[in-house]
C-alpha cells in the first residue's frame, strides 16, 4: 500500500483559478454543513443583481455588528479577529453572501446568529443588527446519506490514508476542475473535502469541509475529529478505493514474484481494480497510522 505525497501539488495549496465565478450562498441546515440546495433544507437561494457585485468595503447601507468564532480566525481578515467590529452592509445581500464576502466559507458555519436567536443564511441584516457567526459542531453529522467523501487533486496522501482506515474517499489525480467536482459531489452525494475556498463556494456541492493543514498527519486527524467516520482498517483498495475480499494464494500466486510467494500466505484482492495486497516491508509505517488513528478515534470502528 502506497503513502507517498506524490500526487498532493505540493505548493499550490487551493491556488487553482477557473476563470471568474459567481457562486450562490450555501445553507446552513443545523449540522453546519453548508450546501447548495443538498441535505434536504429545502431552502435553495440565488443571489441577487446587486449581491452579486457585493463588497464590503464598498458599500454604504446599514451598518451591523458581527463577530466570529476564534476557530474561523483563519479565513476573517485581521481586524476582524478581535471580537464584534462594525460593517457597512449594501441592504440587499443575504447574510450568507456577507459572510463569504469576509471569507469564510459556509462549510465552515454551523451557526449564524442574529440577537443570539438562529437565523437561516438567507436573512438579509438591518441596520444595528448584532451578529454571532459560530463554527461547526464536532462530530459533525451529515445526514441524508452514508458519510463518504470526495477530494481534490491536492489530497492524495490525506485520500490514501482514509482508504487504508477503511473510509470511502473518491480521489481525482486528475485536476478535472471545481466544476466537475461539485457536480461529482452533488451526484454522489459526497462531502467535498478541499483547501480551495472558491471550491467550497460553489452552490451545487453537496456537503464540503474545509482541510486545515498542509500535513497529512494532521490533515487525517482533522477529518476523522470532524466526522467520525467508521473505521474498518485494511478493507478498502488504497489505490482506487475499492472493497478487499481475501484471496487464495494459489488463486494470485502467478501474479507474485519468487521472494513473496515464499515469505507470504497471506492476501487480499481488490474487488474494483484486481490490485493484489499483502502485509510486505512497508506494513510498519502503515500500521503505525492504523494503530494511532485506532487509539484516538477507535469508538467509531465497523
Amino acid at each position: 500500500m502506497d503513502d507517498t505525497d506524490r500526487d498532493d501539488g505540493r505548493g499550490r495549496h487551493g491556488s487553482r483559478r477557473h476563470g471568474s465565478r459567481r457562486h450562490g450562498p450555501a445553507t446552513v441546515d443545523g449540522t453546519g454543513l453548508g450546501t447548495g440546495t443538498g441535505l434536504g433544507t429545502g431552502r435553495e437561494m440565488t443571489w441577487l443583481g446587486r449581491a452579486a457585485r457585493w463588497h464590503p468595503d464598498r458599500v454604504n447601507g446599514p451598518e451591523i455588528h458581527i463577530s466570529f468564532a476564534p476557530e474561523l480566525d483563519l479565513f476573517v481578515p485581521a481586524p476582524r479577529r478581535a471580537g464584534r467590529t462594525a460593517l457597512v452592509t449594501d441592504g440587499a445581500s443575504t447574510l450568507g453572501h456577507v459572510v463569504e464576502s469576509l471569507g469564510v466559507p459556509l462549510t465552515e458555519v454551523g451557526a449564524l446568529l442574529v440577537s443570539g436567536e438562529p437565523v437561516p443564511t438567507a436573512h438579509v441584516p438591518t441596520a444595528g443588527e448584532e451578529v454571532e457567526v459560530r463554527g461547526v459542531r464536532r462530530p459533525q453529522e451529515v445526514p441524508g446519506a452514508p458519510l463518504r467523501f470526495l477530494l481534490d487533486v491536492h489530497l492524495g496522501t490525506l485520500a490514501r490514508r482514509l482508504r487504508l482506515l477503511g473510509v470511502d474517499a473518491a480521489y481525482e489525480s486528475e485536476d478535472i476542475g471545481d466544476a466537475a467536482l461539485a457536480a461529482q459531489s452533488a451526484r454522489e452525494r459526497r462531502v467535498m473535502l478541499s483547501r480551495d475556498r472558491g471550491l467550497l463556494r460553489r452552490r451545487e456541492l453537496w456537503a464540503g469541509a474545509y482541510v486545515y493543514s498542509h500535513q497529512p498527519d494532521e490533515q487525517l486527524r482533522d477529518v476523522l475529529e470532524r466526522f467520525a467516520p467508521r473505521l474498518a482498517p485494511w478493507t478498502r483498495c488504497t489505490a482506487c478505493n475499492g472493497v478487499l475480499t481475501e484471496a487464495d494464494k494459489d488463486e494470485v500466486r502467478e501474479r507474485l514474484e519468487h521472494g513473496t510467494r515464499r515469505t507470504y500466505d497471506v492476501f487480499a484482492r481488490c474487488t474494483a481494480c484486481d490490485r493484489v495486497y499483502w502485509r510486505g516491508a512497508h506494513h510498519s509505517r502503515l500500521d503505525d497510522i492504523v494503530r494511532t488513528a485506532l487509539r484516538e478515534f477507535g469508538g467509531a470502528t465497523a
